[in-house]
Order: structure tokens, then sequence, then C-alpha cells
């Protein structure tokens, strides 16, 4: 059986159509790599690509992917909600099958020398393929966003591990790695006040004392004017979908505000969903094999 990895990078585009069609175009190109998923935000100004393959092919689709990127995208007109530091922003590897973390956490490190020697884009690696445990974080790495890190890259402690001390020009810099599979859950409230999303997103962050496995932060959604909750969910076996859908919801009661819908970008597991349905449904003695589609 053929090993198979998983690769999600995030680009600084969500508006202009025509550079996500060429970016997923470049990544198409590559035989055995199969494009399964990809969404784009115009108010993050961002998109999140998903797509799978043996370990190889799956690298050198993201190395042209990153490739493309450069080509369309300058960081210095890019302007989103969403915390950014590259025009690739970040590329996780994730083992799907008959792989393992570590073998991802090569491929992280391959593609980041491979970038760095190519294209001249600075490259931190993160989560399992850090060199330093202060470096596993990304909000870590990604602190000051683009324009910080024009003067923070010289500083010793936030070098790049490939790469010189400076951003490329345009394209920014780049984080690498390899993580378990992460959900990207994104809670809508209704209010247009985002100190209550920052207030609420600091309840369940685990750098503020959450949940260790959750990254939240308060943003604005301008097109709706509305707040919103955006959450990283880094081990929904840690913490459920439903347990941070309820402890937001009862957060933003305390202000007088109602959770008016929420989203999950790209992929999720279908436990993490399974999950939900036992608990609200309070399902008895329910296991993953009654699933039809478990069966086909």
């Amino acid at each position: 059986m053929a090993k198979i990895v998983q690769c999600v990078p995030n680009f600084s585009e969500g508006r202009r159509q025509e550079v996500i069609d060429q970016i997923l175009g470049a990544i198409t190109s590559v035989e055995g790599v199969k494009l399964v998923d990809y969404s784009s935000d115009a108010s993050h100004n961002r998109s999140v690509v998903t797509f799978l393959g043996e370990p190889q092919p799956a690298k050198q689709a993201a190395f042209k992917a990153i490739e493309k990127a450069k080509e369309l995208i300058n960081m210095d007109e890019h302007k989103g909600e969403h915390p950014r530091m590259g025009a690739t922003d970040v590329v996780p590897f994730i083992p799907i099958r008959e792989i393992t973390m570590e073998e991802c956490v090569e491929l992280a490190r391959e593609l980041g020398q491979e970038v760095w020697e190519k294209l001249q884009i600075p490259v931190y690696l993160y989560e399992k393929a850090a060199c330093a445990p202060e470096r596993q974080n990304l909000s870590n790495l990604r602190k000051g966003q683009y324009e910080g890190l024009k003067t923070a890259v010289a500083e010793p402690e936030r070098m790049p591990d490939f790469g010189e001390a400076k951003l490329h020009p345009t394209a920014g810099i780049t984080a690498i790695g390899a993580r378990p599979p992460l959900i990207a859950y994104n809670i809508n409230l209704g209010t247009n006040n985002v100190e209550i999303a920052k207030r609420i997103a600091n309840v369940i962050r685990g750098s503020k004392g959450g949940f260790p496995a959750v990254k939240a932060l308060g943003i604005k959604i301008e097109e709706r004017d509305m707040a919103q909750v955006t959450i990283n969910m880094c081990n929904f076996k840690e913490v459920s979908l439903f347990r941070v859908f309820e402890i937001v919801k009862n957060e933003a009661e305390r202000y007088g505000v109602n959770v008016i819908g929420s989203e999950i970008v790209g992929l999720t597991p279908m436990e993490a969903l399974i999950d939900v349905a036992d608990h609200y449904l309070r399902l008895e003695n329910f296991k993953m094999d009654q699933i039809l589609e478990t069966k086909l």
C-alpha cells in the first residue's frame, strides 16, 4: 500500500481568483497528486488548499505552488484580517497512510532547504519539524507579521532555519512543518464589536490558559460587519468541536451576543463530526462502523 501524505498550504491571496487558479494549477500539474479541497476568504485575504499524494510528488507540488505564489503575490500590497508573513504563509505535511510523523518531518526539512536554495525565500520550520521547542508554535514565529518581521527576522532568536536573516522582498518568509490533522473552525457572532470576539478567544486559547490544543483570535469580517472567533483545533481528540462551540456560545451570552453560525474551513476528519453528533444526539453505544460510508 502506497504512502500517502496530506499537504495543506495557506496562501496570502483570497480575492483574485485568477491568482488562486494559477496556484492550484501548479499543484495539479504534478502527476500523482490529487487536489481534494480549497477555500478562499476575501476578508482574511487567504486561501487554504488541501492535496494528497505520495511523499515526493507531494513535496514537488508544494514547491511548485510556493514558486507560483512568489511570482504572483506581493506582500507589500497584501492586506487581510488573518495573521500572515509570506506569500505562501504555511505548508504543513500531515501523515495519512503508511507514513510516520518522522517521515513528514524529513519531508518538511527537505522542502525548506529547496525553497531557500532555489527560490531565495527564507524558511521557518514549525510544529513537529521545529528545531527548537519555542519554534513549534506558529504564532511565535509569525509575531509581528510580515511588516514587523522585516526587522525582527535579524534578531538572533528570530533568524530563519533556512536562508539569510532577511525577508524575500515580495514573498516574505514561509513556515514549513509537520503536524497531526488540524481543524480550521470559525464561529461568527451577532455583533460587530471585535473586542468581544477577542475576549472570548482569550478564554479558549491555550496560550492564555485555555485549551492547550486550541489557538484562537478575535477578528472583524468587514464584508459582513461581523465579529468572528477564528480557531485552529490542533487536536480534536483532546478537545472536541462541541466543547469549544459551547464555551464560545456561553461566553458570548455574557455580553448579550448570540452565535449566528460557524464554519469549517477545508477538510475535517469524519471522527470529529461524529463526536459532535454523539454529544448532541446523546447516542448510546454508537460505533464508527455504523456509518454507512465506512462500508464502501
